[in-house]
């Protein structure tokens, strides 16, 4: 298991005044302003925001998505933001990676979930709006992936995955 990443609480202070300032702006916005990783400032989120897991739960959290249906999983990566709008699909684990075995048209991939130290269920405004997502942290506090739930064609939240997310979060954060 990989080492969790470390907050300050000179780091939740940093996070508490820029949430003073602006609540709605996406945590990856904040990085730069900061000087922190999305890792660190996720993690420093109050409470009413954040339950923190360990990430040797990843697994667990995974194969239980394929039924929560439509969900937008996203990575960042060298400044791009890759999204990706559809049931999350099953996997499996084979050679070291836990293996999405997504149909045609589906997301596919091969998941280092051993690298996984931390994951954050988070219910954090995003631009105004309510949101939900499911991050999953490396020790050096990047983000590997977030899963956010998903939006009907009228970009509301679907009910029964608010349901679905704020049960797993109990039963995991415990």
């Amino acid at each position: 298991m990989q080492q969790a990443i470390i907050v300050t609480e000179e780091t939740k202070q940093r996070v508490a005044e820029y949430l003073a300032q602006d609540e709605h702006t996406p945590v990856s916005n904040m990085v730069d302003s900061l000087k922190l990783t999305e890792g660190e400032i996720t993690l420093a989120l109050p409470e009413s925001m954040i339950s923190h897991v360990k990430g040797e739960l990843a697994q667990t959290i995974l194969e239980a998505m394929p039924a929560w249906g439509k969900v937008t999983t996203i990575v960042h990566s060298g400044g791009s933001v890759f999204e990706f709008k559809a049931p999350f699909p099953k996997g499996k684990v084979a050679h070291g990676y836990y293996n999405l075995m997504g149909r045609e048209g589906q997301l596919h991939g091969h998941l280092r979930l051993d690298l996984v130290s931390d994951i954050a269920f988070v219910s954090k405004p995003f631009r105004g709006t309510e949101s939900h997502y499911i991050g999953f942290f490396d020790n050096t506090g990047h983000c590997v992936f977030k899963i956010y739930l998903g939006r009907d064609k009228k970009r509301q939240l679907f009910p029964e995955q608010i349901e679905l997310f704020n049960a797993m979060k109990q039963e995991l954060a415990k």
